[in-house]
């Protein structure tokens, strides 16, 4: 029987302090960390991507950061290829990899080697119900999706009209639910030796430092940034341009509000992203919460209970 691959997760809600830690273990084992985020695998999306920077990095390798054009789609199916790509690269050079980031869904699928091959698609459902939401908007088109697939509803945010319509889709193609094909998909067993950490705080502490986080994009020039993006052609239909702190920063330069409140809204919708992130979090298998107040907020100590359980799994 051939021995499992090592693969370590580090993931948790947004602000957490997942970076630091991630170069911090990898320092110490010989890893090499593999971003498992929407947005920073976008190039000259810096700032509103909240991006790790070269010296940040400290010289532990980084993968899928800055490797797509903002005008090229990135999906689930897309993450699996360009991460499995990565898995070799560092296996090949002896390293352990650690896959961080928020995007839960991308996790799921590398970790347990989910096959999330777009089925055939019917151009015509598809096409009308991308004209259903251009017409009558994201949140009527999530109310067909809560009335088909409530957990769905429940785990995908109405402004993701992609996500919603994939739902919908296998729905009307299979007659079943997504979210029910996918509980089956988490049962299977990984084919890694993998260690799954999530960090976490206190969430009145990650609430002010996803609103100071913010204040600080302001500061740097995330204004500047889309005004950037917009100016090389880049549309809010865009993949990269839905992310959070791209559109809402898009409707202020549009004129359809005021940096107020577009600043106010980024900071709400990011509470929320969080709040969303801890509960598919809680779905996982086999997941080791690491609770900061728990360590007394003590990097070193967080670090080394992580270490002993990597020591205790034969990882790193």
């Amino acid at each position: 029987m051939t021995e499992k691959k090592p693969m370590i997760v580090l993931t948790g809600p947004t602000a957490a302090g997942k970076s630091a830690l991630a170069v911090a273990l990898a320092k110490k084992i010989n890893g090499a960390v593999i971003s498992a985020d929407s947005m920073q695998v976008y190039r000259h999306m810096d700032i509103g991507s909240a991006k790790i920077t070269p010296e940040e990095m400290q010289g532990v390798p980084h993968y899928l950061i800055d490797a797509l054009e903002p005008d090229e789609e990135f999906h689930v199916v897309r993450f699996v290829e360009l991460a499995k790509r990565s898995l070799n690269a560092i296996y090949a050079a002896g390293q352990i990899p650690i896959l961080t980031g928020g995007t839960g869904f991308y996790i799921q699928a590398l970790l347990y080697d989910i096959d999330f091959t777009e089925q055939d698609c019917d151009e015509a459902y598809r096409a009308s119900l991308q004209k259903l939401a251009a017409e009558k908007g994201a949140e009527y088109l999530h109310g067909l999706l809560r009335e088909a697939d409530p957990a769905s509803a429940e785990a995908i945010h109405a402004h993701n009209i992609k996500r919603v319509i994939r739902a919908l889709e296998f729905y009307h193609h299979t007659g079943k639910r997504i979210s029910e094909h996918n509980e089956r998909e988490r049962s299977r067993t990984s084919p890694y030796n993998s260690a799954y950490f999530v960090l976490t705080e206190e969430r009145e502490n990650l609430y002010r430092k996803i609103d100071a986080r913010v204040d600080a994009m302001i500061a740097a020039g995330l204004v500047e940034e889309v005004t950037r993006l917009k100016e090389t052609g880049l549309r809010r239909d865009m993949v990269s341009m839905q992310g959070l702190g791209y559109k809402e920063i898009l409707d202020y330069l549009e004129g359809k509000s005021t940096l107020e409140e577009a600043v106010y809204i980024i900071k709400r919708e990011t509470r929320h992203f969080a709040k969303r992130q801890l509960t598919w979090f809680k779905r996982e298998r086999d997941v080791i919460w690491i609770r900061k107040e728990e360590y007394g907020n003590d990097s070193g100590r967080i670090l080394a209970a992580m270490l002993k359980v990597l020591e205790e799994k034969g990882i790193g």
